[in-house]
């Protein structure tokens, strides 16, 4: 799944500007799917000339017209066609399990640095995770059934994470190197 196919995703929700679809990625997907504007603005560009979505201007006071963008007919079938067809493959990519594999050729400070900040981005996902829930129960539409799997789902590995870690902590820690110098130099 692409960027584009994840547009016309959020786009099956109502019209939206760019700005929307950035806010949808960070609320929805962020746990599992990074998206910024760099990918989301041509997405959309590419979209539009493929007629798989169209795009107005809506005037804004003191400010340039906003583009809002809406879902075709085709689109939404070849967002469809897209889920139907997309093997569910799960990819992890992780700096941070890269750096814990190499743990041993690290300082012992860097390592409480790299797990104080791990563990603060599982309290921050989980944080934003429940937020995403409260807003969209607030709202007429609700959540749907996907939306729920996928937040719990979230909610599960961040969890997990987070209490493995907490568990584990002290013995990576103690896996790391008492100097800076260690195949590499701190700056």
């Amino acid at each position: 799944m692409d960027v584009k196919s994840l547009c016309l995703g959020a786009l099956t929700f109502g019209d939206a500007t760019g700005y929307d679809i950035k806010k949808f990625f960070e609320c929805t997907f962020s746990h599992f799917f990074v998206a910024g504007y760099g990918s989301i603005y041509p997405a959309l560009a590419t979209l539009t000339d493929e007629g798989l979505v169209t795009c107005h201007s809506e005037p804004q006071e003191g400010k340039p017209d906003r583009k809002v963008y809406s879902l075709t007919g085709e689109g939404r079938a070849t967002f469809v066609g897209d889920l139907a067809r997309t093997p569910p493959n799960h990819k992890v990519r992780s700096e941070f399990l890269v750096q814990m594999y190499f743990a041993h050729l690290l300082p012992g400070e860097t390592l409480r640095g790299l797990i104080d900040e791990r563990l603060k981005d599982f309290e921050e996902s989980l944080s934003r995770i429940a937020e995403f829930e409260r807003e969209l129960e607030t709202e007429e539409c609700g959540l749907t059934p996907g939306m729920r799997f996928c937040a719990g789902y979230g909610r599960a590995v961040m969890t997990a994470g987070r209490e493995f870690m907490l568990q584990r902590r002290e013995e990576i820690l103690a896996s790391g190197t008492e100097d800076e110098i260690s195949g590499i130099k701190e700056t």
